[in-house]
């Protein structure tokens, strides 16, 4: 499996979009919901990047016949 750059595009698409709730959250004061919403955007990308390198060493494993 290729990468391909949408993956890069997903990622800078969601930051972009968490920082813009984040800012709009402080100056409403709700400081609290706006950690939240940054812990969330976080661990959606780690998801996206744990997936991406299960699927690295996954392709590692089969090209030098690891199993």
């Amino acid at each position: 499996m290729v990468m391909n750059i949408d993956v890069i595009f997903k990622i800078a698409a969601i930051g972009i979009v968490i920082t813009i709730l984040n800012q709009v959250l402080i100056k409403a004061g709700r400081e609290e919901q706006a950690m939240l919403i940054t812990l969330v955007g976080v661990v959606i990308v780690l998801t996206m990047v744990i997936n991406l390198i299960t699927n690295l060493f996954d392709t590692v494993k089969t090209m030098f016949h690891l199993y």
